[in-house]
């Protein structure tokens, strides 16, 4: 997945480009709904018409909007490598100012359908047009049920989020830098404050996070708050040591280092403190109220909210019922190909006791050792520049951005998924990196990583977002969007297409893969069993151990993760399916004439797209490929 962040990390530019709530705190909230430098449509003259198309002209005021939308999330600018005078600050993440950004949004959509021709436009310019359109009206739909998102939650490492963000994304360069570091750390009290407020809010509206998250997010929240010198425990806290050993890498100026050091736990000691003393008291009394483990159909309008979910995750307009149905008979048809392997290998007995050999066969685990997990970062390296070998022969447009593969941080292993992608930054100074989840080395299972390292690197995550980020000739927008089902679709793809490739020729590798795949079509079933028919955490963790080789370690991390993240594990393999009966059409309409590689093109070429729009694109190049005159302007 990606490290939405994850997200998963504590932002994700994902499918809208307000998703993110941040702002200049100087700014009232009411007042930036009105402020003056709202994107302008300048005139379309003859003369302008004739030396400048519609759709440059559209790209220019989508640009406008875009960077509008960044200099509004100081946390945007920093992950995107620009160093502006907000880089001290957090993003705002008040409720008041995510309603202002939206207002904005509104009139971003007015002034686009007032102001441009659609059918002057290119091929490319409708399709700026129309994801613009999907991304606000998305948006739109979404706003109505702000607060029944969880604020807190054990999975999507809110609080492990921004620790992240200040370690992998603010670099410190300078004296300057250092002291924006500085002004981060304080600046969480608000943060933390806001979370608090949040907190209050949705629970008198009848909305708090499941009652088994509350232990891991205590615990969490506390360890990562905590440490020398915020309290006096033998442990350092991670900013104080992410900060020291930034600036072991800077040259001493006029401040001296021990300066900067001592400014950073005053801050940490006084009002990071405080903001964590705050959020950890909020959390404490939460537990002690909430004592049941629901799905969403439980909160208000609940069952409307699942839907709602499921379109913003899936890009798609499904029934609860009939996805659950699509995970029945994928699961039915991956136990048939695994039985296919029992027999290659010589197993004899059920499925079930295959799965429990699985569970423990020595030869599928890693030394439970840091030489185990450098064993992983070897193998998973060694898969990546193999990949990249062959890369050539299936894709005609590669990404520039170097890709690095690390351990999740110790200090963050409780508040992140197993693995993740964090993708580079926009002046190609931070590479992609592909994060693996080594905390307990007893549930990381060799085969099934496998297909987990194609996912989050090569040919996913990597290919797909690094490569729409250096696109030209589109609205940057389109560069930093996402999908859900388009994304992790197109990743759990990729671990199709390497066995295509020609790799996974261990069958207990390509049973791994087999694995990976089943484990996301069992999440069609579980994350609507839990949400809309009502079942309880232990009948999705029986259907989990029934159906699938995982760990019941990492079975119950998954069951609760859907939990708190209704609907976003369906996009995986709703966009999978999406993905390779486009493809198979493609063949089949395009008989001989058909090339991978001008497909994979029209995949991941054009950007982020909804699966709609995605089969549009497709058909529109199928019959470009049939017309010798489209084919020639081309």
């Amino acid at each position: 997945m990606i490290a939405i962040h994850r997200l998963a990390i504590l932002f994700l530019l994902v499918l809208n480009l307000l998703a993110l709530a941040g702002c200049n705190r100087d700014r009232d909230p009411e007042e930036t709904a009105a402020v003056a430098n709202e994107p302008t449509v300048a005139p379309a003259s003859a003369t302008e018409t004739t030396e400048r198309s519609e759709t440059q002209r559209l790209n220019a005021f989508l640009d406008q909007v875009y960077e509008r939308n960044v200099a509004a999330y100081p946390e945007w600018e920093t992950s995107l490598g620009r160093k502006t005078d907000q880089q001290g600050e957090w993003n705002d993440y008040s409720d008041a100012y995510s309603a202002a950004q939206l207002e904005l949004a509104k009139i971003d959509l007015e002034n686009l359908r007032a102001g441009f021709d659609y059918v002057q436009l290119d091929a490319n310019g409708k399709l700026s047009y129309d994801l613009f359109v999907y991304n606000i009206e998305q948006r739109m739909d979404d706003a109505a049920w702000m607060r029944h998102d969880y604020v807190v939650d054990q999975f999507r490492g809110q609080v492990a989020g921004l620790f992240a963000f200040l370690q992998n994304e603010h670099r410190i360069e300078s004296a300057a830098d250092a002291e924006d570091y500085v002004r981060r750390i304080a600046g969480m009290r608000e943060v933390f404050a806001e979370m608090t407020r949040q907190l209050q809010d949705r629970a008198d509206f009848g909305v708090m996070t499941p009652a088994f998250a509350y232990p891991d997010m205590i615990t969490d929240v506390s360890r990562m708050t905590g440490g020398y010198p915020v309290s006096e425990a033998e442990t350092e806290n991670p900013l104080i040591r992410d900060f020291r050993k930034k600036l072991d890498q800077l040259a001493p100026g006029e401040e001296t280092h021990d300066q900067l050091e001592q400014s950073a736990i005053t801050a940490l000691q006084g009002p990071f403190r405080e903001g964590a003393e705050m959020l950890l008291a909020e959390l404490g009394r939460q537990q002690s109220l909430m004592q049941e483990n629901y799905g969403v159909w439980s909160l208000p309008d609940g069952d409307a909210y699942y839907r709602n979910r499921i379109r913003h995750h899936t890009t798609l307009d499904l029934d609860p019922e009939e996805i659950h149905q699509i995970g029945l008979d994928d699961v039915e048809r991956i136990h048939e190909e695994m039985r296919a392997i029992m027999d290659q290998v010589g197993f004899e007995g059920t499925l079930q006791e295959f799965f429990a050999f699985v569970r423990t066969d020595p030869n599928n685990f890693y030394e439970d050792s840091d030489a185990g997990r450098e064993q992983f970062l070897a193998e998973a390296r060694q898969q990546i520049a193999e990949i990249e070998a062959l890369a050539d022969q299936y894709f005609n447009i590669l990404p520039k951005a170097s890709l690095e593969v690390r351990r999740v941080e110790p200090w963050r292993e409780n508040s992140t998924s197993i693995a993740f992608y964090d993708r580079p930054s926009e002046d190609g100074s931070r590479p992609g990196i592909y994060y693996a989840n080594m905390k307990d080395m007893a549930n990381f299972q060799k085969y099934v990583f496998t297909a987990i390292t194609y996912h989050e690197s090569v040919p996913g995550h990597h290919f797909q977002i690094a490569n729409a980020m250096e696109l030209e000739n589109i609205p940057q927008f389109r560069k930093s969007s996402g999908y859900g089902a388009y994304t992790e679709g197109w990743a759990l793809y990729a671990e199709q297409l390497a066995r295509e490739m020609g790799f996974y020729q261990d069958p207990m590798r390509n049973f791994g893969r087999l694995q990976d795949e089943i484990w996301r079509s069992v999440r069609l079933v579980t994350d609507t069993g839990i949400h809309a028919m009502h079942w309880t955490r232990q009948q999705a963790i029986d259907y989990f151990l029934e159906n699938t080789p995982l760990s019941e370690g990492d079975i119950v991390t998954e069951v609760e993760r859907f939990f708190v993240n209704p609907g976003q594990a369906l996009g995986y393999k709703l966009g999978m399916l999406k993905i390779l009966e486009l493809r198979e059409h493609a063949r089949q309409e395009l008989g001989d004439d058909f090339d991978i590689r001008a497909f994979h093109d029209v995949v991941i070429g054009r950007g982020a797209m909804p699966l709609p729009v995605l089969e549009s694109q497709v058909n529109d190049w199928i019959a470009c490929e049939r017309s010798p005159a489209c084919a020639a302007r081309d």
